[in-house]
């Protein structure tokens, strides 16, 4: 029997989509904090907007798994950029036409909230039949995943914070409407003629039994696997905390005391350009190391000392030091996750676990932005910056002193999913995957 060719044309379609998107995505990761400070001028209305946002991704994510096979990852993700480009398009729109009042806002960037993540997962999940279509070994594509995504943060957080302080915030919310339709027209030439992103079509008829089986089937295999789990809850505490970071503290330090919005820009640039060394770094070297030691080390450096810096110093210059040494250690977090869930999570069951996933990843980032907005509001910039910096590092410890983290390393997994499970959804039985685990969401602030 023949070799299946090689095709390259896929993975590199969804890399070059993901890397426009993600490009745009920090120009509204900078953008609309921005526009919100601008105005409104309260960190408490900035809080708000964040849990706006965040909360219609964890509900996304709650019930998007069996959704993303029944339809398609293809169709899912074009479906999810044409939906994020309108949300975050109408903004600046609305705004210039003087119809955009407090409630319109919160109601818009909760659309592209509850838009986005069924297309981030949907792509997420197609890496290892993309790798397999390239030719390429699962851990240089999760690498090269994460590495184009974190090189596109770093380019977008510069020209953010150029295009704000010279346009106006306004203009890089268009900018980012336009890197999604960029990127659904490259998905949709991409990824056509390739059967993993197309719809699964042995499924069962749709009912609200077989759709919640199919749900159980997902957050039956998280539960029961004890390092997923453990990942889970360390990962759900980042995000959260991240969340502050992005939309409430990383801006109202910079507007206050770093100079504005290009100062904003570079330091979050240092902290792209950062992650994109440490993810190509660990891609050309990672798999010589013990996965569990570089990941605790690496978790420790990357949230904690960036907070305890912006609560201490107003220098930009020391800021973005550090951002840039975090960036590095936190660039090397995302493809030790992703390439373990990829060998944990059998392919009939890893839409279902990608979505359970990042629903408890991102579970408290509704409320750490908005707890952001509220320390700030009560206590002062200084006080939450420490205060939450002081939360990352209690859960970053983690990995260095938790036995289920020796996981990372194991050549088997050590919970398998319970027999008794009932399936009724019309997926074959998947057994465990003959390898170790982790998780499909990624640190947003690394």
């Amino acid at each position: 029997m023949s070799a299946a060719p090689i095709r390259r044309w896929p993975l590199t379609a969804v890399l070059t989509a993901n890397a426009i998107s993600a490009t745009g995505r920090t120009l509204s990761l900078i953008g609309i904090p921005w526009f919100v400070l601008q105005t409104t001028g309260s960190a408490g209305r900035a809080g708000v907007v964040a849990f706006c946002a965040t909360l219609p991704v964890v509900v996304s994510a709650l019930i998007g798994g069996p959704v993303i096979d029944r339809i398609g990852r293809r169709r899912v993700s074009i479906a999810s950029d044409l939906l994020c480009a309108f949300s975050v398009g109408a903004i600046p729109l609305l705004h210039r036409a003087d119809a955009l009042p407090f409630w319109t806002l919160c109601a818009l960037v909760a659309l592209h909230g509850l838009a986005h993540t069924p297309g981030d997962t949907a792509r997420y999940v197609l890496v290892p039949d993309l790798a397999e279509h390239a030719g390429t070994s699962l851990t240089r594509a999760a690498s090269l995943f994460d590495a184009v995504e974190r090189g596109a943060r770093m380019l977008g957080a510069a020209l953010a914070g150029l295009v704000i302080a010279l346009l106006g915030a306004e203009v890089a919310l268009l900018l980012d409407a336009l890197t999604f339709l960029l990127s659904a027209l490259l998905i949709g030439a991409g990824l056509r003629g390739v059967r993993g992103a197309e719809p699964v079509k042995d499924m069962a008829p749709v009912s609200l039994r077989t759709y919640g089986a199919e749900l159980r089937e997902g957050y039956a295999y998280l539960a029961h696997t004890r390092l997923l789990a453990a990942v889970v809850l360390m990962v759900m505490v980042m995000n959260g905390i991240d969340q502050g970071w992005n939309a409430v503290l990383l801006p109202v330090h910079a507007e206050r005391n770093l100079g504005g919005a290009a100062e904003l820009g570079l330091v979050t640039a240092a902290f792209g350009a950062g992650g994109l060394l440490g993810a190509l770094l660990y891609g050309a070297v990672g798999h010589r190391f013990r996965r569990r030691t570089v990941l605790a080390v690496a978790a420790l450096l990357c949230g904690a000392p960036r907070f305890a810096v912006a609560g201490l110093s107003d220098s930009t210059v020391a800021l973005a030091v550090v951002l840039a040494a975090a960036g590095v250690a936190g660039g090397t977090i995302n493809p030790i996750l992703t390439t373990v869930m990829y060998e944990r999570v059998p392919d009939g069951l890893r839409s279902r676990v990608a979505g359970a996933m990042t629903a408890g990843c991102e579970l408290t980032m509704p409320l750490g932005g908005l707890t952001a907005g509220l320390l700030v509001e009560g206590a002062g910039l200084s006080p939450a910056l420490l205060l939450m910096g002081g939360a990352y590092l209690l859960a970053t410890l983690s990995p260095a002193l938790l036995p289920v983290w020796r996981g990372l390393d194991s050549a088997r997994p050590e919970d398998p999913v319970p027999e008794d499970r009932t399936d009724v959804s019309s997926s074959a039985p998947c057994p465990p995957a003959p390898a170790p685990s982790a998780t499909t969401p990624r640190p947003s602030g690394s």
